[in-house]
């Protein structure tokens, strides 16, 4: 009886393994057509339609609060419903971004004096741009000390102090942009090549007004900041958008600005001083800063509005644990139309980034064909080109709480030259997202490859940064260079090309010459890879060396109590 029970029983349990196999093969089977169908929504030709429509004259380059964001906002939330896509935010599909604007109307003379009087007079636009952000009609300063502080870097962790050892309150502080470890190429300070925070402008602007100066001056050099004076000119004059601030005034300095690297060069050696010598000094530990014995005027008229922008949110639901969220982000605005400029004033930022929104739109209706067991969110912000300000916006004041968002990826700029064999990661090695972008990757015969302009400081330009500084996992995908066909000369030339013909320039407008294949296999790399992480339960960290690491170990340490 027992031989005979056995004998009858390991057919069955023969046939329950091969059941509970052929489920799983079916499983998986299922799973891959459903993947298969979902990435096929992904399509050049709805990509490129979205990119014509938001990047036309029609949409008036996008800027905040201007015509061109409501066709801007009302396309997205039509796009999304047309798609499934549901409202990220109750039933809304948009969040309110409170905002300031501060539009200097004057062309405010940089005037530098010495002992003997008036010994400069710097032209608006071309040879300075200064503004402010401080919320009042007016600044000025009359005859301001001038501080040369190196790199403006105050860093105790880094023992990197410029201000050590003077006191600059109420004075025009002048300072390099990047950081000493660009300058120096040596990997133990700072960062080396790669840029830190401290080597951007906002970070510079900000310590300058935390130590008191009446003003901020940062000599402009188009390889250290990577990218030349008509970004800085463009992109600082017109309307300046900032968060709205409860104390107009507090913690900034009254002026913050650019001079040309010709225009500091005339100051220093008026100074009897040289400038060369001066960058030589500033990259070196022990640094100490130095009084010029010149002196800074200048009045800014300021036309203020106080204005309410938005972000567009969308949703596909999780089915098994909607309330932890993976985030898809881009920025839909761009520069807006310049009036002043006479012809083509119009800043349509087609690859900047009516492309990285084209792409959201994209994911999101793939995603709206799945059933993701964690919910996908679809993040298009505001204000970026104005310093982030509409991610900055919604981290402080996140529709999903951060603790519960699993990580995300952010789309500013897509491929426009054709498919690449690799895929650039700014920020490569920072957090385990790159393990499975780097799955999906090989899937596709491409390779991950980490940034080769790591001292530009891209990590820390775009949406993503604002995210993951509060301690979320963010990646930033780019771009790869290596094209399947023409090399990575190639791409290094369109990557060339774009920057020195297009970015932040009103040229910067859709060409039907543009091949968007590599952009559509890029955005299926990211949809599949963010799908693995939203259907796989896991929650991808920060490594270890990142400076967002312990927020983020904290914050989910608390999540679990």
């Amino acid at each position: 009886m027992k031989i005979r029970t056995l004998a009858l029983l390991l057919p069955l349990s023969l046939m329950g393994c091969e059941q509970s196999k052929d489920q799983t093969t079916q499983v998986e089977t299922d799973k891959t057509i459903q993947q298969t169908s979902a990435i096929d929504e992904i399509t050049i030709d709805s990509l490129t339609s979205h990119i014509k429509t938001l990047a036309s004259d029609e949409f008036g380059g996008r800027a905040p609060a201007s015509p061109g964001e409501v066709l801007t906002i009302q396309y997205i939330q039509d796009e999304f419903k047309k798609s499934g896509v549901m409202p990220g935010n109750g039933d809304s599909y948009t969040q309110k971004v409170p905002l300031a604007s501060v539009e200097v109307t004057n062309k405010p003379i940089l005037k530098i004096s010495g002992s003997q009087g008036t010994v400069l007079e710097l032209q608006y636009s071309t040879e300075q741009v200064v503004g402010t952000r401080q919320q009042v009609d007016g600044v000025s300063i009359d005859g301001s000390e001038l501080v040369f502080v190196g790199y403006g870097i105050n860093a105790p962790e880094r023992n990197w102090n410029d201000y050590a050892n003077v006191d600059v309150k109420g004075k025009t502080v002048v300072m390099l942009v990047n950081d000493p470890g660009y300058a120096t190429q040596d990997p133990e300070l700072f960062n080396g090549n790669a840029m830190t925070y401290y080597g951007r402008w906002d970070y510079k602007f900000d310590e300058a007004g935390r130590q008191g100066a009446a003003a901020a001056i940062i000599i402009h050099d188009t390889k250290p900041a990577a990218y030349g004076w008509a970004t800085v000119k463009n992109s600082w004059s017109g309307p300046q958008f900032d968060m709205v601030r409860e104390d107009r005034t507090a913690g900034l300095s009254s002026v913050e600005g650019w001079i040309t690297k010709q225009s500091a060069a005339a100051i220093f050696k008026k100074a009897g001083l040289d400038l060369d010598e001066m960058y030589n000094k500033a990259k070196t530990t022990g640094f100490k800063s130095v009084e010029l014995d010149l002196k800074a005027s200048v009045s800014l008229k300021n036309k203020l509005a106080f204005i309410d922008s938005h972000n567009v949110i969308g949703m596909v639901k999780g089915s098994e644990s909607p309330d932890e969220i993976f985030i898809y982000m881009a920025h839909w605005d761009h520069l807006g139309t310049d009036k002043n400029i006479e012809g083509d004033g119009i800043y349509n930022g087609a690859l900047d980034n009516a492309t990285g929104t084209s792409g959201l739109l994209e994911i999101a209706k793939a995603y709206a064909t799945t059933q993701p067991k964690r919910s996908a969110v679809f993040i298009a912000v505001t204000a970026e080109e104005q310093g982030l300000l509409g991610s900055a916006y919604y981290a402080a004041n996140p529709i999903f709480p951060l603790a519960k968002t699993i990580g995300g990826i952010n789309m500013d700029g897509l491929n426009n030259f054709g498919p690449t064999k690799d895929v650039t990661v700014i920020g490569l090695g920072m957090s385990q997202i790159d393990g499975y972008l780097d799955k999906q990757a090989k899937k596709q015969n491409r390779v991950l490859k980490a940034d080769s302009e790591a001292e530009k400081g891209y990590f820390y330009r775009s949406d993503h940064f604002e995210l993951s500084k509060l301690g979320v996992p963010m990646s930033y995908p780019n771009s790869g260079y290596d094209h399947r066909e023409k090399g990575v000369a190639y791409g290094i030339e369109k990557s060339e090309e774009y920057r020195k013909k297009y970015y932040h320039q009103p040229s910067d407008e859709y060409k039907e010459s543009w091949d968007m294949s590599g952009a559509v296999e890029d955005l299926q790399l990211y949809f599949l890879a963010g799908q693995d992480i939203i259907n796989s339960g896991a929650w991808p960290e920060w490594n270890e060396g990142t400076e967002f690491k312990l927020i983020r170990d904290q914050q989910m340490k608390d999540n679990n109590k």
